[in-house]
């Protein structure tokens, strides 16, 4: 019998690791978008800033007298949800001028297409996401067997139309708010935290919407490294009053809405300057 060379081996390997991994992410997918995360109750978080996310996906409304920003749209059975929780809040989707995105993937992005449909708005992404999101998921960084399954549809979510691309340290403005752009690569090249001030009674509060900084098993790329490094400077140097992340239970969303219900200003149970100094730390880990 002939010995197989080296290459029908290899060729062998990544045939049957594509097959296991179509099988595994059609499982995944089949649960996830069966059993995703659950809808929360919207609440303000300061001012005019309100969580609209999902139980634990995060997704966040600002409101300005001439339009609102959505930053981040959840899985893709989500965007029906934060439709739902910004008109529970009493705004009117079609008031949705901007979109924004922190990372492109399912979990945050997902739902950008419906919300973009429903609204109108305009999504704004860094120049590494931009491809990313108009694609539907496929990134260039993933493994391979993992890419195939975005390629092929298995993965993914509904692409959305990304009608504006900015640079590092940009700023967003829709009408009194201000979004800076701080790409934080990492998890992703193309990963964005943003910076911006919401007026609560007589204070001003910084807020930070942080890029997760986690890497992820299924993606490598070469600068990853020193990027993430980068990264960690960047959010450090940030001012925080108020911080959050695409994950609830990261920055701690049920427990400062339960604490803001009994204060006596509810803002104050989501100020925590500790906890993003502390979140940041253990990220550089």
């Amino acid at each position: 019998m002939r010995q197989r060379t080296k290459r029908e081996v290899l060729a062998f390997v990544l045939v049957l690791a594509a097959i296991v991994a179509v099988v595994l992410g059609r499982t995944w997918k089949a649960t996830v978008d069966r059993n995703g995360p659950g809808p929360a109750e919207p609440f303000r978080i300061a001012g005019n800033f309100y969580y609209v996310g999902a139980d634990a996906v995060s997704s966040f409304l600002i409101t300005g007298p001439e339009g609102h920003v959505v930053i981040d749209g959840g899985y893709p059975n989500n965007g029906p949800m934060i439709i739902a929780s910004i008109a529970q809040l009493g705004f009117d989707i079609k008031d949705v001028k901007v979109l924004l995105n922190s990372i492109p993937l399912r979990e945050q992005a997902g739902g950008l297409a419906a919300i973009q449909q429903a609204s109108g708005a305009q999504l704004w992404a860094s120049d590494a996401s931009a491809p990313i999101l108009a694609s539907g998921g496929d990134n260039a960084d993933m493994f391979l067997p993992i890419r195939m399954l975005f390629q092929v549809g298995l993965l993914g979510f509904a692409p959305a139309r990304v009608d504006h691309q900015f640079k590092d340290g940009d700023t967003i403005r829709v009408g009194p708010i201000a979004l800076t752009a701080h790409v934080t690569g990492g998890s992703t090249r193309g990963c964005t935290s943003w910076s911006f001030a919401v007026r609560d009674g007589e204070r001003l509060l910084n807020v930070v919407s942080v890029c997760p900084l986690g890497v992820m098993p299924v993606m490598r790329y070469p600068e990853q490294r020193a990027q993430i490094e980068h990264s960690l400077g960047v959010l450090r140097s940030l001012p925080a009053d108020i911080w959050v992340t695409s994950s609830s239970r990261a920055w701690g969303r049920y427990t400062k809405f339960v604490a803001s219900q009994a204060a006596k200003n509810p803002a104050d149970a989501f100020i925590d300057p500790n906890g993003y100094r502390a979140y940041i730390d253990n990220a550089g880990d």
